[in-house]
């Protein structure tokens, strides 16, 4: 029996957590499929584009990260005190660069202001909104759905891309952390893909490297 998610994370104990998730049947679908000899290296770059967006909605810091040729690795932390901190405007502006808002929630944020008879129901939006903004499992949710989606399209199919629920771990102090960090930089190189961290693509490694440089 799947253990339920809240019970998985929970940020009153670590902010940290390693997830991962696999493509359905750990096909190569971002990758070179050695059964039908097609390349779909440029998912990975999908993958890549739509976590860094995500990462500048949600409250949530990407630590480290690594896309593979059929899955990939996440090092999140949950940012609580800056997911508290966020006013109602900015949680409406963050929502709707996710998902269509709510009309009272759009005026709201067009007009400054709001009907009395209508502040409750505002109220309990932007509760909800900002609970999920500090949720790894909306960020995911937000994450596979598109790249899914897109994937579907290009090869004009319907059906699952993800093998399932993304798996995660939480990481419940500091060598955990960095020993985590270092398994998802060196995960390209453990499977062979490249020879150097500098020639490590589609990983926070090769990025932290070139902003070093």
């Amino acid at each position: 029996m799947t253990i339920s998610r809240r019970k998985l994370i929970e940020p009153q104990i670590t902010p940290f957590y390693h997830v991962i998730n696999r493509c359905v049947r750990r096909a190569y679908l971002c990758g070179d499929d050695p059964y039908n000899g097609k390349n779909y290296h440029h998912r990975r770059g999908w993958i890549v584009n739509k976590i860094k967006q995500l990462a500048a909605v949600f409250c949530i810091d990407v630590c480290a990260y690594a896309v593979m040729s059929n899955h990939y690795h996440l090092v999140l932390k949950i940012d609580t005190e800056q997911q508290q901190k966020l006013t109602p405007e900015e949680v409406i502006s963050r929502w709707l660069q996710l998902f269509n808002g709510h009309p009272i929630a759009v005026d709201f944020l067009k007009e400054g202001q709001i009907g009395s008879d209508k502040q409750q129901a505002l109220s309990n939006l932007v509760a909800e909104w900002q609970q999920r903004l500090g949720s790894i499992s909306w960020f995911m949710r937000c994450l596979n759905e598109e790249i899914a989606r897109k994937a579907n399209k290009e090869d004009q199919c319907k059906g699952a891309f993800w093998e399932g629920r993304f798996k995660s771990q939480a990481l419940l102090d500091e060598q955990a952390l960095l020993s985590c960090m270092m398994y998802v930089d060196l995960n390209p190189i453990r499977a062979s893909v490249t020879p150097s961290l500098e020639q490590s693509d589609f990983t926070s490694i090769q990025q932290r490297i070139r902003e070093y440089q």
